[in-house]
C-alpha cells in the first residue's frame, strides 16, 4: 500500500533499512553515544499502568517486542525536529502497519491471539513512554511528537485505494477502557476494525465495498483537540477518499449489538473516568458541551440501513436502540425517552449514554450532516466482551478468543448486509 510504501522510505532514509527499523530489541536497546534519556519524566495515568508486570507480556507475546526495543536508538538518531517528526510518522505508521498484519494473520509469531488489540494498544503506549523519556540535544515539542505518533499508529493517515468502481465503508473502534478495573480488557471494536482494515467485502447488492478504518483513544482532551474530526472529515469530503457510508463502532452492552438512533450532543458521564482518570466535567444532572465543540443540533439521528443491518442476528440479536435522555424545553430535570428526543430539548445522553462512545456518534455525524448529509452514517455497539480467565495471571482463555472472534465476524457481516 502507498503508506506503507512511505513508511518504508522514510525508515530506509533514517536507519538504513527497514530490517534495520525491526531489528531485535536487544540489539536495539543500545542507544547512540551521547543520547540522553530521563526515567524521571511523569507519565499519566494511562502510561503509568504499565508498571504492572503482566502488561509487558502483550508486547513480549505478540512478537511486537522487536519494535518497541528498537524505537529509542530510531529517536536518539534524529539529529534535528524535522528528523525527529520523520522518526515519529515512520514508527508510526509501521506499528500501525504491524498490528494490522497480526490481526488479519500476516504476521503469525507470538503466543496470543492475533485477533486481540491489546498488543496494538499496550505497544504504542509503552512506545509512548519511550518518546516522553527522550531528550534530544536539540529543541523539539514532545506534545507535538507523541500526536503525530498517535496518528499514525491509529491510521489516521492510512486511506483508501480502491478503484472507482469499489464502494467504500469507513469506520472507527477504539482502546480498550475500565483497566483500572481490569487491565486485561480488550475491546471488541478495536478488534473488529483492526480485522476488516483494507479488506473487501461483498454486500447485500453484489457490489463489492473496500473497509479502512481508525482505532480511536478513550481520551476526552484527544476528542477536544479534533481526533474524530481529524479521522472523520477527509472521507466526507468529495474526492477520492469520500466514503459511502460511515459508522463508528463502539463496545455495548451484554449479549446484544444494538444500532444507535440518536447520538447526543453532551457529555454526562461523570463519574465514569477516561483511561487517563480524567472527568468530562457533565453529569446527567447538569451535562456539557465538549470545549470548542462546533454548533450542531442536539440529537443527530442515524442514516444507516438499520432494517437491512438487522437482518443480521446471528449469534447476536441485532436492536435498534431508540432511547435517549434529556432536560424538555422549560424544563429542568432530566426525562428518559424510549422513542427519541422531543422537540426544543436538551440532550443528556443518546441511545449510547453520555461518554465517548456517545460523543464519537455525535461528532462524526454532526460532521456528516455539515459535508455529505446524504450519506448514511450512524453507531454501532457490540457485545461487551467476556471470557476472560479467573486467574489475574492468564492473559487469554478459549472462550474470550472464541468471542472476540464471533464478534468481529458479526460486524463484518452487518457491514456487509447493506446496499449502497
Amino acid at each position: 500500500m502507498t503508506c506503507l510504501r512511505r513508511a518504508a522510505g522514510l525508515a530506509a532514509a533514517l536507519t538504513g533499512t527497514l530490517a534495520a527499523l525491526l531489528a531485535p530489541a536487544a540489539a536495539a536497546q543500545a542507544a547512540p553515544a551521547g543520547c540522553r534519556t530521563s526515567a524521571t519524566v511523569p507519565l499519566d495515568a494511562e502510561q503509568a499502568r504499565l508498571q504492572d508486570a503482566r502488561l509487558a507480556a502483550f508486547t513480549e507475546r505478540s512478537g511486537l517486542g522487536e519494535l518497541l526495543g528498537g524505537f529509542p536508538s530510531a529517536l536518539c538518531a534524529a539529529r534535528n525536529a524535522r528528523q525527529a517528526e520523520k522518526v515519529v510518522d515512520t514508527w508510526g505508521r509501521t506499528l500501525w502497519q504491524t498490528g494490522l498484519d497480526r490481526a488479519q494473520g500476516r504476521r503469525p509469531g507470538g503466543e496470543l491471539p492475533a485477533r486481540d488489540d491489546r498488543p496494538l494498544y499496550w505497544t504504542r503506549l509503552a512506545m509512548t513512554v519511550r518518546l516522553a523519556r527522550w531528550q534530544p540535544r536539540f529543541e523539539a515539542d514532545h506534545a507535538a511528537l507523541r500526536a503525530r505518533f498517535e496518528d499514525a499508529s491509529r491510521g489516521l493517515d492510512d486511506g483508501f485505494e480502491s478503484a472507482p468502481d469499489v464502494r467504500r465503508i469507513f469506520v472507527s473502534g477504539f482502546d480498550p477502557f475500565g483497566l483500572d478495573a481490569e487491565p486485561r480488557r480488550a475491546n471488541p471494536s478495536g478488534s473488529a476494525v483492526l480485522q476488516l482494515h483494507g479488506q473487501r467485502i461483498t454486500l447485500a447488492d453484489g457490489s463489492t465495498a473496500e473497509v479502512r478504518a481508525v482505532v480511536l483513544p478513550v481520551r476526552y482532551g484527544d476528542f477536544d483537540e479534533g481526533i474524530v474530526e481529524r479521522a472523520f472529515a477527509p472521507h466526507l469530503r468529495p474526492g477520492r477518499q469520500s466514503a459511502d457510508l460511515i459508522t463508528s463502532i463502539s463496545q455495548g452492552y451484554p449479549g446484544k449489538f444494538t444500532l444507535e438512533e440518536w447520538a447526543g450532543r453532551a457529555r454526562s458521564a461523570d463519574p465514569a473516568t477516561d483511561n487517563v482518570a480524567a472527568l468530562s466535567g457533565g453529569t446527567s444532572q447538569h451535562p456539557v458541551d465538549a470545549p470548542g465543540l462546533a454548533p450542531g443540533p442536539q440529537f443527530v439521528r442515524t442514516t444507516l440501513p438499520t432494517d437491512a443491518m438487522r437482518a443480521v442476528q446471528q449469534p447476536f440479536p441485532v436492536l435498534l436502540n431508540t432511547f435517549v435522555t434529556e432536560i424538555p424545553a422549560g424544563a429542568t430535570a432530566p426525562v428518559f425517552r424510549p422513542d427519541g428526543p422531543t422537540p426544543g430539548s436538551r440532550a443528556v445522553s443518546g441511545g449510547g449514554g453520555g461518554y465517548l462512545s456517545n460523543e464519537v456518534a455525535y461528532r462524526s455525524n454532526r460532521l456528516r450532516l455539515l459535508l455529505a448529509p446524504g450519506l448514511p452514517g450512524g453507531h454501532l455497539h457490540t457485545p461487551v466482551l467476556t471470557g476472560l480467565p479467573a486467574d489475574p495471571n492468564r492473559l487469554t482463555a478459549p472462550e474470550f478468543e472464541q468471542n472476540e472472534a464471533a464478534i468481529g465476524d458479526e460486524v463484518r457481516a452487518i457491514l456487509s448486509a447493506t446496499r449502497l
